[in-house]
């Protein structure tokens, strides 16, 4: 799953060969080194100044890509690959259309090709994002069906995805059981709470009467201990009166 395919330099260069292209390929084959050596970072200066010589340049990307995977940067890998698939089609596409275009480069294309989709795949496939890293793996295989690590690789991410979706599933179903527990939770306390409220009405209404009928109580004792007074003033009053009249005073 993590084979990386690295492009080799292996055209013999002549004489007539103008001396830029010497140049930036001479810094293809140093990064080449330093990949080697596990030097990625030394690996990608020597990428990035070949491809800034020449943009055209397949190895520059394809390779560069590779060291941004020894640093564990999957975007800017990804990013590398990308450019180099995408001068890749180009080529493809015209080699397909020209009916004189010769077989054996037409080949050769489509095995680049696939080394950089077989690539492209294992950093999303490294990430876990198994989608794009199938996508990426069934587009090296319709360029090289005959690749049995890309075929390989296919089959584990497929399987991989599939276990992934059904965590997925899993940990989503115990999250809803979760979130419906919690629901019941605050319905049974809003319920209880509405209880609660209902019984403290309940309770300050039943005081509220209960004051009103102490106040009547009160109030009517009150008025029962005046007329009881009253009546005791006016029995102590009929006591005192004479009982016969006074005699005039002549």
């Amino acid at each position: 799953m993590r084979k990386i395919l690295l492009f080799s330099l292996m055209t013999l260069f002549t004489l007539g060969v103008c001396a830029q292209k010497r140049t930036d390929r001479a810094y293809v084959r140093v990064g080449n080194r330093m990949f080697r050596d596990s030097l990625f970072i030394k690996a990608e200066e020597n990428y990035l100044k070949a491809v800034d010589m020449n943009p055209e340049l397949l190895e520059g990307y394809f390779n560069l890509g590779n060291a941004y995977v020894g640093q564990q940067k999957p975007n800017e890998a990804i990013d590398a690959f990308r450019k180099a698939s995408n001068m890749l089609e180009a080529e493809k596409k015209t080699l397909m259309n020209d009916p004189k275009a010769d077989a054996d480069a037409l080949d050769r294309c489509k095995m680049n090709l696939a080394q950089t989709y077989h690539n492209t795949g294992v950093v999303y496939h490294v990430c876990q994002q198994f989608d794009k890293a199938i996508e990426a793996y069934k587009d090296a295989l319709r360029n090289n069906p005959q690749d049995d690590q890309t075929r390989y690789n296919l089959i584990l991410a497929q399987r991989q995805q599939k276990q992934q979706q059904q965590q997925q599933q899993q940990q989503q179903q115990q999250q809803d059981q979760q979130q419906e527990q919690q629901d019941q939770q605050q319905d049974q306390q809003e319920q209880q709470q509405d209880q609660d409220q209902q019984q403290e009405q309940q309770e300050q209404q039943a005081q509220e009467d209960m004051s009103k009928e102490n106040a009547e109580q009160i109030l009517d004792a009150a008025m029962q201990d005046e007329k009881d007074i009253q009546e005791r003033v006016q029995e102590q009053l009929m006591k005192a009166q004479p009982r016969r009249p006074l005699e005039k005073d002549w």
